[in-house]
């Protein structure tokens, strides 16, 4: 199931949305190499969130193994920073790009009824809530976490409260084929929720690293939570009025 299309229409430019991914997408290139080994690696194990050395269980210089043949050495970067500095990070070309086509699809109607400042704090607060909850579900992991989906997963959470009946356009894999359907944003999204809610179950009972489900969940909860704080309500009225004279 991927989403391309909601019948949401804007009030203006979403110029936090488009400068936080011109962002994303220069630390990719710039500070990752655009996924070169060398470049990759140290970026993620001296900017990504490490939770064993933001708790301080982990000394700068230790041996990191993050799979088959594959190590680097921990950052002398300051631990504190790396709750931050890992939501700008990716691990890959597809990490990268579905997660910058969800902030496209759902950050620009969330920074519409906030505006940009509002939106950026939000934005930022999420993905620190994320990135504490990935550290609370395993606090002596030395797997570095990285990307932009903690933050994400906020600006999705605040997106059904804000706009639960608009409709989405979805993509359904089935095999070799494809099918395309429209749901209401709350049936999309509720969907997503419950199953990082499993990956999660799941990954209590696994070991090693994988996708960071408590980031996802964590990150959610606090979107639904901050979105009653950071929302603007003349800006959403004047959304809500605009959304109502678009017929689709």
């Amino acid at each position: 199931m991927f989403p391309y299309r909601v019948d949401n229409p804007r009030l203006g430019p979403a110029v936090a949305t488009v400068t936080i991914i011109v962002l994303n997408v220069l630390v990719w290139i710039g500070f990752e190499g655009m996924g070169s080994e060398a470049s990759l690696l140290r970026a993620l194990c001296s900017y990504g969130l490490i939770p064993a050395g933001l708790l301080g269980h982990l000394s700068p210089g230790t041996s990191i193994k993050l799979g088959e043949g594959l190590s680097c050495t921990a950052g002398s970067v300051p631990p504190w920073v790396t709750p931050l500095s890992s939501m700008f990070l990716h691990g890959g070309w597809f990490h990268i790009i579905g997660n910058m086509w969800f902030l496209w699809l759902f950050g620009r109607n969330v920074e519409d009824v906030m505006g940009p400042t509002r939106f950026t704090i939000f934005y930022v607060l999420a993905g620190l809530a994320a990135a504490a909850a990935q550290v609370l579900s395993d606090p002596a992991s030395s797997l570095p976490m990285v990307g932009a989906s903690g933050a994400i997963s906020g600006v999705m959470g605040a997106y059904l409260i804000l706009f639960p009946t608009v409709r989405v356009h979805l993509w359904l894999f089935q095999g070799i084929f494809t099918t395309q359907i429209t749901v209401p944003a709350y049936a999309m999204l509720g969907y997503w929720f419950a199953l990082q809610l499993l990956g999660q179950a799941s990954a209590l009972q696994a070991e090693g690293g994988g996708v960071a489900f408590a980031a996802h969940v964590g990150g959610f909860v606090a979107g639904v939570l901050l979105v009653t704080v950071f929302k603007n309500r003349d800006l959403l009225a004047q959304h809500k009025a605009l959304l109502a004279s678009e017929s689709y």
